[in-house]
């Protein structure tokens, strides 16, 4: 009987050698894994909470699992079946609701936004005032030329060229603060 128990501790401690890692399996698939479940359905939050539910379901069965290269594979179905019947649920839900709000932007992308557009503000502020009011009101009043040049009460011609400089020198600070 002895002998019978280290047979099996020894099975079970080579299969348990033998699973993949949840955790970098997670790092290494988990993006793939919600842009996969992305094309079935609208939300990103309902994509991530599949992944998740994926993982969860693979946690629980992946003694199961014969070739550990393919974990990969085995999760990827897990997805599709989970958003197959993610979307059979919600069938009748989908034809009453309003359209999917786009996904709204990282912390990180609307951070580095601001101080994309803090760069941009700083180096109009360095600009002679006749450059900044151009460039200020052509790109972001979306103004015309004429609408600025009757705006300031200069001609057409001045604003282009009041444009033309104060771009070059936007272009020139910001290519240092780069």
């Amino acid at each position: 009987m002895e002998v019978v128990s280290d047979t099996r501790e020894g099975r079970s401690a080579a299969r348990a050698a033998d699973l993949p890692d949840l955790a970098a399996l997670f790092d290494a698939e988990a993006m793939s894994l919600t842009r996969l479940a992305r094309f079935y359905v609208d939300d990103r939050t309902a994509a991530e909470d599949l992944v998740q539910e994926a993982f969860i379901r693979f946690a629980r069965t992946r003694g199961r699992l014969r070739d550990p290269e393919r974990a990969p594979a085995y999760l990827r179905s897990i997805v599709v079946n989970l958003a197959r019947d993610h979307n059979r649920r919600g069938l009748v839900s989908l034809r009453h609701r309003p359209p999917a709000v786009p996904d709204a932007p990282s912390a990180a992308e609307t951070a580095e936004e601001r101080a994309e557009r803090a760069q941009v503000i700083a180096a109009l502020r360095t600009l002679p005032r006749r450059q900044r009011d151009c460039v200020t009101l052509r790109y972001f009043h979306d103004l015309g030329v004429a609408e600025i040049a009757a705006t300031l009460g200069v001609s057409a011609n001045t604003v282009k060229t009041h444009l033309q400089r104060g771009l070059d020198a936007l272009a020139t600070t910001l290519e240092e603060l780069r």
